[in-house]
């Protein structure tokens, strides 16, 4: 399983690296005005819906679907159950598609409610959305083709396909004279990387022997199923959405650039997530899956287990980063250019609030894998809701005061609840049981932080004097050098207090 996870993560790393190159670019052409807050909106809508209907319920609702099909009946059965859900999403998306380019104006309007007092910025933003929504229908049957290879222990080429997002952007930001803003150039590359991904996975699907052909709509015992658990999937996926909307929404009401702050820092704040936490729960739902429909409920706890202890000990560097580095953290990466000191201050301020939440968050994916291999998609339902409404009560009472950074705590808050909800009902039930393997490694990377926060409080100082003398790159020799003593430092304590603690961390 380590294995299945470091591919992801890996692949998912190279795609976020390939992402800050991308938000760099774009950082030092549009900064954070005008142009970069229609075009973060653009960017936003199509992948609001699509993590509504496509990412987290697609996935939640036909992984443990289609993997207990091919479990029991065969690749017939699958391949059947999976060509009728591409024609249903190709008839229901096409429509949606349709519909919202003709009433786009409106759909900005809900979404970003403060741009219409700006015209121009208002008018952008729809003209973009326009452009990047088709990106709705691709990379929804991206979606499909990911959860059919991940079910065969397939996980390079899904993991791997966001890359041609990144790409896409830059090459077209590379030639961003040719279109009419910066903020045009970007949403085509939207656009065109949606087609790329679907024929990137069309191909490996095709590789792999597993692709699905579209199938006449037919109500069997496997699409009621489906159709049985992605209804509160979808409704637990839109709670996520629906801060996330309230986070452009309020946004939107707050001066220009709170927008584009937010977004730089939830990129940062997505490395660790989308690196590790995501990464562990894609590779750990299927493996859940197939223990629970074979009965090895001990082994499917063990799984889980172990995913847990190593997101968290590769998430605990980046918590304690994000608390107390993040300015230094936003000036090395995106201070060039249009992005200014100002906008360092306000995106650090996020990144920080953001970090709050980042334990948390990491382990929701293995902790909600704990319902999702059962087929039980409305317990995490509740327990979203339950985050959401929390979420939803602080960033109407911190907005005001805090700016952007509020909404962001909020955000972090309200992943506590949703975590702490899902750990104690898996607990109750038993289909979550922390082992001492998995206590003593959350012991052991206390530690590590530990450790790691005493040489940033230390050695950030001196390495700040020594770095202020350099001709130019000061800010970036100032964050590698840290940097690379800080995780230095962490992993040889924590492969030491490991190894003192006797937990088997080679083999998993």
């Amino acid at each position: 399983m380590f294995r299945h996870i470091l591919s992801v993560g890996g692949f998912t790393l190279a795609s976020r690296l390939t992402g800050f190159v991308r938000d760099i670019v774009m950082a030092a052409i549009m900064g954070t005005g005008l142009v970069a807050d229609a075009f973060v909106v653009a960017q936003r809508l199509p992948n609001h819906f699509r993590a509504i209907f496509g990412e987290g319920a697609f996935n939640s609702a036909f992984v443990p679907t289609y993997s207990a099909a091919l479990e029991s009946r065969g690749r017939e059965a699958a391949s059947m159950l999976a060509g009728r859900l591409m024609m249903v999403l190709v008839l229901a998306l096409g429509v949606l598609t349709a519909l919202a380019i003709v009433f786009m104006p409106a759909f900005v309007a809900v979404l970003a409610p403060g741009f219409p007092d700006e015209p121009e910025k208002f008018a952008l933003a729809v003209t973009l959305t326009r452009i990047t929504f088709p990106y709705l229908l691709f990379i929804t049957l991206v979606t499909l083709l990911s959860g059919v290879l991940n079910a065969d222990d397939r996980f390079a080429a899904p993991a791997a396909a966001p890359i041609l997002l990144n790409v896409a952007i830059v090459a077209a930001l590379s030639v961003a004279w040719l279109f009419p803003t910066a903020g045009h150039a970007a949403a085509w590359g939207v656009a065109a990387a949606g087609v790329l991904e679907l024929l990137l996975l069309m191909a490996a699907a095709k590789r792999a022997g597993c692709l699905p052909r579209p199938r006449a709509l037919a109500m069997d015992k496997d699409m009621r199923v489906f159709f049985r658990t992605l209804g509160p999937a979808v409704i637990g996926s839109a709670g996520v959405q629906i801060a996330m909307f309230a986070d452009t929404i309020i946004a939107s009401l707050l001066p220009t650039g709170a927008v584009s702050s937010l977004y730089y820092a939830d990129r940062l704040y997505q490395l660790p997530v989308g690196v590790i936490g995501i990464a562990a729960g894609t590779v750990v739902l299927p493996t859940m899956s197939r223990r629970f429909a074979a009965g090895d409920f001990e082994g499917a706890r063990h799984a889980q287990n172990r995913a847990m202890a190593f997101t968290t000990a590769l998430a605990a560097p980046f918590f304690v980063a994000f608390l107390l580095i993040p300015d230094l953290v936003m000036a090395a990466l995106f201070m060039r250019g249009a992005f200014d000191q100002s906008s360092v201050l306000a995106a650090g301020a996020a990144l920080a609030a953001y970090g709050v939440g980042l334990p948390a968050v990491v382990l929701i994916r293995s902790a909600v894998a704990s319902f999702y291999a059962r087929q039980d998609t409305a317990t995490p339902l509740l327990a979203s809701f339950s985050g959401i409404a929390v979420n939803l009560v602080l960033k109407l009472l911190l907005f005001r005061s805090m700016g952007a950074a509020g909404l962001a705590l909020a955000t972090a808050v309200g992943a506590w609840v949703n975590f702490a909800l899902l750990a104690g009902l898996a607990l109750r039930n038993g289909s979550m049981k922390p082992d001492t393997a998995l206590r003593r490694t959350l012991v052991c990377v206390a530690a590590a932080s530990a450790a790691l926060a005493v040489v940033a409080w230390l050695a950030g100082p001196p390495i700040a004097h020594w770095t202020s003398g350099l001709p130019k790159f000061r800010t970036e020799a100032e964050f590698a050098l840290l940097g690379g003593l800080g995780v230095i430092v962490y992993f040889a304590v924590l492969m030491a207090a490991l190894n003192a603690s006797g937990v088997p961390w080679r083999r998993g």
